[in-house]
């Protein structure tokens, strides 16, 4: 076994603290990193809260991770000593379902194995996340990072980066579109740069006017204040994809009616409650209304070379471990422009 050491809830009402704890050791298809930089991701603050229900305690948070390979099991081929490499939300599927063939082991039929608060495929042994300073992973599951992105600013890229990605690939957003992307956070931010790097006319809507330098100076074309009656009726029918990222209750109809005829809104956000829907927000003009979850492991590798290709990275803010309680409380402010990203070296201090 191998000890790591990290931050971790011990139940939904403490918050994190450090732990010493076991990983196993590597097998022979097992990648070991040494964790550089974690990104900190709102559903982390879900499951430490056990917000969503489910929550196994103690918990080490953390889905957006980059690191060093330390080691390499026998029958590694993809990975070397000193690589830089990634992993996501997923580190396990059952690799047997039609989705795990088809590359989309996000929808495996029996469940992913998530990086952390999840069970490895023995069904037995809890898998811990990112906010630690070792991890082992299957090298089916681990991410070539390109030389040329910072690390800490490619950590978001591994749920935030993803999660945004995938939805305007698989809805073959490009030039010539006109996108809507709802919300400039951590995921809409990443958002405008996908959708402007693949040559979209990207329009951001945002509650207020105090994001609009910003999402400016992010990419976006237009900036428009969704509380503005006036300006959301000026968009009505005039765009051909919306991304939507908004986790708070908002009115799915009034993003609806901006859409095209055959257009399509896809959710990435995940709202507490359900959404009232009205039934002619798409029966009027064959509109779609979708939901996205992150992306397999192939194409989050082509993520990951495209933002090399095209020098997409998150706006991040990076902070030492012992800070991590406060950011959460930051994250629920929506005080952080616009992702935090925990430097592990601090957990030498």
């Amino acid at each position: 076994m191998t000890t790591a050491r990290g931050y971790a809830a011990q139940s939904a009402t403490s918050p994190l603290a450090p732990i010493q704890f076991e990983r196993r050791e590597p097998g022979a298809r097992d990648v070991q990193l040494e964790v550089l930089f974690c990104g900190i991701c709102h559903s982390d603050l879900h499951q430490a809260r056990d917000e969503w229900g489910g929550s196994a305690f103690p918990m080490v948070p953390g889905h957006e991770i980059v690191g060093r390979v330390t080691r390499v099991g026998a029958d590694v081929t993809k990975f070397k000593v000193g690589d830089l490499a990634g992993v996501g939300c997923m580190v396990d599927a059952c690799r047997t379902c039609p989705s795990c063939k088809e590359g989309l082991e996000q929808y495996c039929a029996q469940t992913p194995v998530y990086t952390y608060n999840s069970k490895e495929r023995d069904g037995k042994t809890p898998t811990q996340g990112g906010y630690s300073d070792v991890l082992v992973v299957d090298q089916d599951f681990v991410l070539k990072v390109p030389a040329n992105l910072d690390p800490a600013r490619a950590a978001p890229l591994l749920c935030a980066g993803i999660t945004t990605y995938s939805p305007l690939r698989h809805w073959k957003v490009g030039p010539g579109q006109r996108v809507g992307v709802v919300g400039l956070g951590g995921l809409g931010h990443m958002g405008v740069k996908f959708a402007r790097a693949m040559g979209a006319h990207v329009v951001v809507f945002s509650h207020t006017d105090k994001k609009k330098q910003d999402a400016l100076r992010l990419g976006a074309h237009e900036v428009v204040v969704s509380s503005n009656a006036e300006e959301m009726e000026a968009r009505a029918g005039t765009l051909d994809f919306v991304l939507d990222t908004v986790s708070a209750p908002h009115d799915i109809n009034a993003y609806l009616g901006l859409l095209r005829r055959d257009g399509s809104l896809v959710l990435v956000g995940v709202p507490e409650k359900p959404l009232p829907l009205q039934p002619f927000s798409l029966i009027a003009q064959r509109r779609s209304f979708s939901g996205s979850s992150i992306g397999g492991i192939n194409e989050t590798q082509e993520m990951l070379d495209f933002c090399g290709k095209h020098e997409v990275l998150s706006d991040v803010e990076v902070i030492p471990i012992q800070q991590v309680n406060e950011a959460y409380t930051r994250l629920l402010k929506g005080d952080v422009k616009y992702r935090f990203v925990i430097d592990m070296r601090s957990l030498k201090e």
